[in-house]
């Protein structure tokens, strides 16, 4: 095998021919060999063109090149160039073509990077450019809905490629993983309900409708939405860091060159495991809310815990158990779609991920309540 040829070290050398003058450019200008420095080679044939108004370049002797060349002569534009330098002409047809097409490519770059000041959208444009991101977000969370619906039934007929051991992974975080933070909530949200009511009723002697109050306050509004809220702050924040970070290691990529359906592996399981916790999750934080009240009721009103618990059975119909149910669950579908969505069209960056999280909570929050909103304008059409 024969050794290769130990680089030339790369040099120039400036001859001067009446009002012009030529550089010889010989060696290897290879970045890890040369040994010039950019700044003061161009310093040095400046000084010694001083007086010429042509430099032309004679690359016959040149070798192997890459970037260090390519700087070396975007350097030597450059000082050309800056004011109050000699006016100096550069003849570039001596180089080789491809330096010459990558100097015009960095001087490209280093104009659009300097940036001249963009012009003025119009307020009509603007609009436009709006209307149409929103509605191809639209058009991305109908897809995202759509396919979600169509891979769930499939999932019903065992055709769903997804892990039943990610599916008992997700349940348990967004199960008995949100017990405590729940419990604290909702525990707290049916003490402040049951003390601001004892405060008003207690002028009309109406102590005993603090129960009433609490109970179908809890069941139809409050434990379902104040555990969708938790659950948007806690489970949907996740979802969206997790399939972000994932975006950002290319996994999703190699999922979908290995033909894997993100949708199947990623958020089917997801939308799964908040939709079966949530009803669970609901009645656990209308059990939670009801002694909340229950507490401050006989703290505050001298009421017993007989008492209480007779007219809450009373106030409660199992319709307003069966409303609280379906808006759980809705809740707990829109929470996990909208932090799988923003995962998945998240960037690549790290600060994409924190952006992600933080969009799928306020995306989760703004949804449960506008959701709860057209629930209540519902029901009230219907007298439910």
């Amino acid at each position: 095998m024969t050794a290769a040829a130990p680089p030339l070290p790369a040099a120039w050398r400036l001859e001067r021919r009446g009002p012009e003058a030529e550089l010889r450019l010989t060696g290897d200008w290879i970045a890890r060999e040369t040994g010039l420095r950019d700044a003061a080679a161009v310093r040095q044939v400046l000084a010694e063109a001083d007086g010429a108004a042509r430099l032309r370049f004679d690359a016959s002797g040149l070798g192997r090149w890459d970037s260090a060349f390519v700087a070396f002569l975007r350097a030597l534009r450059e000082a050309v160039a800056a004011p109050g330098t000699q006016r100096l002409e550069l003849d570039e047809a001596g180089l080789p073509d491809a330096a010459r097409r990558l100097l015009t490519l960095a001087a490209e770059s280093g104009a659009a990077a300097a940036g001249t000041t963009p012009p003025r959208t119009g307020f009509l444009t603007l609009v436009g450019n709006r209307a149409i991101a929103a509605w191809a977000e639209v058009v991305a969370v109908a897809a995202l809905i759509g396919e979600t619906l169509l891979r769930g039934g499939a999932a019903l007929g065992g055709r769903a490629r997804m892990r039943a051991t990610d599916v008992w992974q997700l349940i348990r975080e967004a199960g008995p993983g949100a017990l405590a933070i729940v419990a604290i909530v909702n525990g707290l949200v049916g003490g402040i309900l049951a003390f601001v009511g004892a405060v008003q009723l207690r002028r009309f002697g109406a102590e005993i409708y603090v129960a009433d109050l609490v109970g179908i306050a809890m069941v139809r509004e409050m434990a379902a939405v104040m555990t969708a809220i938790v659950m948007a702050g806690r489970t949907g924040g996740a979802y969206a860091a997790h399939i972000a970070t994932m975006q950002g290691n290319e996994e999703i990529d190699a999922l979908q060159a290995l033909g894997i359906p993100t949708n199947d592996y990623l958020v089917l399981p997801r939308v799964l495991a908040l939709v079966l916790m949530m009803p669970l999750l609901y009645l656990y934080a209308c059990a939670i809310g009801l002694f909340g009240g229950l507490v401050v009721g006989m703290a505050t009103l001298d009421l017993t815990a007989t008492a209480y618990l007779v007219e809450t059975q009373q106030a409660i119909a199992g319709k307003q158990f069966l409303f609280g149910l379906v808006k759980s669950v809705t809740f707990g579908a829109l929470v996990a779609l909208a932090g799988c969505h923003i995962g998945l069209k998240a960037g690549r960056s790290a600060a994409d991920v924190g952006r992600a999280a933080t969009s799928a909570v306020v995306a989760g929050i703004i949804g449960v309540i506008a959701l709860d909103a057209i629930f209540a304008v519902c029901a009230d059409a219907l007298k439910f």
